[in-house]
């Protein structure tokens, strides 16, 4: 049985164990001399209750080992511990590079585990642990988000929570050994909501079914209240309603009474939320949107009911209801909220899309038998048929038939690429030609769809810091409002006019009324989801909020030269036939490839692929030598063939004649020449290079014409580097930099006081992609360079980047348009409310146009939001 070194954490067998010592009744092994030097110094720190998570209660620390994913790759780990041990609160910080591993002793009375781990995270380095979505019913309130955050992150081992008011949800990464779902809940029930399954998670008919639901709910609730309302207004504006205009004071207030009741309903059944919601921050000691409502609401019953029970106890002219301000201020306050909501399902348009893509069914071949079954129901290892016209269900690899595959939705290439056996096919992407089997690979929440899908939903759900800015002002908002309601009443009821206690109880209640954080707390969320969403359309798959807000205020863009400007693939690209050659380019071509089919050399298979181009026949080649250094030689066709660099010809003792200054003009341009000599005689020059993409010079200038410096970076030596970055317009190369120095390069240019973007697509990428202020890995690059990066690129093109910064630029716009017209909304509308124009013009503000004005401000905020959905790139990066 293995035990944990105490220290380190590392798990070793006690029989082969370093040293061993005891203290306090318990035995400790230990894997290293160091580990040993620590626990001598300070044993008592190393009693615990739990192997890898407990408590001291000697010292009242608590003790937390957690699993960093990238904890050698990043940056070294001193620079973390470091960062760690300047925390308030944590007393010591032990890290195992080689397990990956991390212990930290804090007092959880200081500092908490969200704390800690969001300052990892801003280091670069990624936890491990679970991460779950729930739902949260009706959360329409922008101040209890931060509040239901809050409550989340101070819940033990949960690593961080964000609560997105947009899709009504919460993300939640926490520690399965430390703390359950129904931790999790009960975290959010504390606040007076309903925890619910993420519908986001659902498939698309699921989530337009619970969509449609809640939308029926809010209407439902808004035309019984519209109905009691109009009822409740013709009570109140009895002087023109012709019947009751003739009736006595006694019998006026008889059916004020009746009013009195009918209003009830509405508020505890139509305004039930905004009392519960109330009830609840009451019991926390705060106060959110709801408490505004339900305090101007309640006010407003409260004074009307006095004011027909005890019509003597106020003063002459002030007795009479408002229970008009009641009914119509929740029927419009509803009909914003089920307007909002309506809005919100157009706002998520693009992931219905994406999920729409899903192909329902498979014809799996099982035992024999093909049969129809639900894609769910698909396993690993299973051979699945494909006809013309199909939808491929999953990913997986052809191995039987061949055909031509639109994959569209996933790279934006027009044209179908072609598929035989043993290629891969990806789940969603449509089969256009032949019929053919494959076996899966992945299936569920594995295929390649699925994980896009999952990207784009975890990006919607994460905040901008212009987001938490919003959310903290939401949370205060509410204190000030209430604070300003009690000014007004008080000023206008010391020196008003006549009727004082009216108008001191309506202006207070307007100013209550009108108030509405939700426009706040809306206005960055909506605006996320819509932008990340048609990223995702365009190829555009963006991680996260801060990464969005990020790319807007880009200065340079790094671009890695192999496979991110060039295709990252050597091809042919010239043939050069010298003066006195005996064949012709066709022949020359045949004959060296014929030779290079047989070389291992990775510029080989370019010249073979350019005979395979010119549908050349290869001959059989004899007595083949790779000459290391050099070149090969070998013959063919009965005539001795030489291929291979300056050095293999003048060893040789070749004459080249104009051939070498040939040579020289090639590598000018990027490019790699091979001499061939045949029979002892120079015969040409055929030359290869990692060629440029077609549309990276069009991409390069697009972004300098957006003010964006763009830099070339790469392993190559700068002769060959500079001739590609002379084609595609770039005018500052990095030339010559080893694969470890690029993040180094990427921190000298972030030096210069600018924000820096890194594309790249190779493993050597990924340290780079993380150094610099937001990383985009072509999504035709390495997994590695993918999870690095903040940005992917589905299709390999850099007119992606054009598109994701325009995306940036198009959704920050957006959300500064809804944060400075909520803002004027409310800097505007709570003065007026509170009287300001009455002694100039000798206007008052109702409270039914102050509740119409704060519920469409929330509307108007989720509209503007959905104008992103017309946003056209200027490249159709898909």
């Amino acid at each position: 049985m293995k035990i944990q070194d105490p220290v380190c954490g590392m798990e070793i067998e006690p029989q082969s164990a370093f040293a061993k010592r005891e203290h306090m009744g318990h035995m400790f092994y230990f894997c290293s001399q160091s580990c040993v030097d620590q626990f001598d110094k300070a044993p008592h720190n190393y009693v615990m209750t739990s192997a890898s998570t407990g408590f001291n209660a000697q010292r009242n620390l608590a003790r937390i080992e957690l699993s960093v994913a990238d904890l050698p790759i990043v940056r070294p780990a001193t620079e973390l511990e470091a960062t760690l041990r300047a925390l308030s609160g944590v007393d010591q910080v032990t890290i195992n590079v080689g397990a990956g591993l991390l212990r930290l002793d804090y007092d959880p009375k200081k500092i908490n585990l969200a704390t800690m781990t969001n300052t990892i995270r801003t280091a670069g380095y990624t936890l491990d642990g679970a991460q779950t979505r729930i739902g949260i019913e009706n959360l329409r309130c922008a101040s209890c988000v931060k509040f239901i955050e809050d409550e989340l992150k101070s819940t033990q081992g949960v690593l961080n929570a964000t609560v997105n008011i947009a899709t009504q949800e919460a993300t939640v990464d926490y520690l399965p050994q430390k703390t359950t779902l129904a931790d999790l809940n009960k975290a959010i029930e504390t606040w007076g909501y309903k925890p619910r399954a993420a519908t986001s998670e659902a498939p698309v008919d699921k989530q337009e079914e619970a969509h449609a639901n809640e939308y029926r709910k809010l209407m439902n609730k808004f035309w019984f209240a519209a109905a009691i309302s109009v009822i409740v207004m013709i009570t109140a504006y009895y002087q023109i309603v012709p019947v009751l205009r003739d009736l006595s004071m006694d019998s006026l207030r008889l059916l004020w009474g009746v009013t009195a009741l009918l209003t009830l309903p509405v508020m505890f059944w139509s305004g039930s939320d905004f009392f519960t919601g109330t009830w609840a921050a009451f019991k926390h000691r705060s106060a959110n949107m709801n408490t505004l409502i339900a305090l101007g609401t309640g006010a407003a019953w409260l004074y009307s009911t006095f004011a027909v029970l005890f019509p003597s106890v106020f003063p002459e002219g002030t007795s009479e209801p408002f229970y008009d301000v009641v009914a119509v201020v929740i029927a419009l306050v509803v009909l914003g909220q089920a307007l909002e909501l309506r809005a919100k399902g157009q706002s998520s348009s693009a992931i219905k899309k994406l999920l729409g893509l899903q192909a329902k069914t498979a014809r799996v071949i099982r035992d024999g038998k093909e049969m129809d079954l639900p894609v769910e129901e698909v396993l690993v290892g299973d051979v699945i048929q494909v006809r013309p016209g199909e939808k491929v269900p999953v990913d997986g690899v052809i191995v039987e038939g061949s055909s031509a595959v639109d994959e569209s939705m996933l790279t934006g290439e027009s044209l179908p690429a072609s598929k035989k056996m043993g290629d891969e096919v990806i789940g969603a992407t449509i089969n256009k030609t032949g019929a053919f089997k494959f076996r899966t690979t992945k299936v569920g929440k594995d295929t390649a769809l699925a994980q896009i899908v999952k990207m784009v939903q975890d990006a919607q759900n994460s905040k901008a810091p212009i987001a938490r800015l919003a959310d903290t002002v939401s949370g205060y908002f509410v204190p000030i409002v209430m604070i300003l309601a009690v000014w007004t009443f008080v000023i206008w009821f010391v020196i008003g006019p006549q009727p004082k206690l009216v108008y001191a109880l309506v202006t207070s209640v307007t100013v209550l009324i009108i108030a509405c954080p939700c426009a706040l707390g809306l206005a960055t969320p909506m605006s996320l989801m819509v932008g990340i969403g048609k990223g995702a359309e365009h190829g555009i798959l963006i991680r996260s909020g801060e990464a969005l807000q990020t790319a807007r205020a880009i200065q340079i863009v790094v671009l890695d030269k192999t496979g991110t400007i060039t295709k990252g693939k050597p091809e042919l690209t010239d043939i050069v036939l010298s003066d006195q050659s005996s064949v012709d380019r066709d022949h020359l071509l045949r004959l060296a490839s014929s030779v290079e089919k047989v070389s291992e050399h990775p510029l080989a298979q370019a010249i073979v692929e350019g005979a395979q181009v010119y549908k050349l026949e290869l001959t059989e080649v004899k007595d083949f030598e790779a000459i290391p250094g050099y070149g090969v030689s070998a013959t063919v066709e009965n005539k001795n063939i030489l291929i291979g660099n300056l050095k293999l010809m003048n060893r040789e003792n070749i004459a080249l004649g104009s051939l070498e200054e040939k040579s020289k003009s090639l590598a000018d341009d990027g490019k790699t020449p091979m001499f061939i000599a045949l029979d002892r005689k120079a015969a040409g020059i055929i030359a290869v290079a990692d060629t440029v993409k077609e549309d990276s010079a069009e991409a390069i200038k697009a972004l300098q014409s957006m003010g964006i410096e763009v830099v070339m970076i790469t392993g190559d030596n700068r002769r060959t580097a500079e001739a590609i970055a002379r084609k595609v317009g770039v005018t500052r190369v990095l030339a010559e930099v080893l694969p470890e120095d690029k993040a180094n390069n990427v921190q000298k240019l972030q030096a210069e006081g600018k924000k820096v973007a890194m594309v790249g697509d190779g493993i050597n990428d990924a340290p780079a992609l993380a150094q610099a202020d937001v990383g985009l890995a072509i999504g035709t690059g390495t997994d590695v360079a993918i999870e690095a990066s903040d940005i992917t690129l589905i299709k390999g093109s850099l007119k992606g980047v054009v598109t994701a910064i325009e995306v940036s630029r198009a959704t920050m716009n957006n959300i500064y348009q809804n944060l400075v017209g909520a803002f004027f909304y409310n800097v505007l509308g709570l003065p007026i409310a509170m009287g300001l124009l009455f002694p100039f013009f000798g206007l008052l503000l109702s409270p039914m146009i102050a509740g119409a004005a704060m519920a469409f401000s929330s509307v108007t905020v989720v509209a503007n939001a959905n104008r992103l959905r017309g946003f056209k790139p200027r490249f159709n990066a898909r």
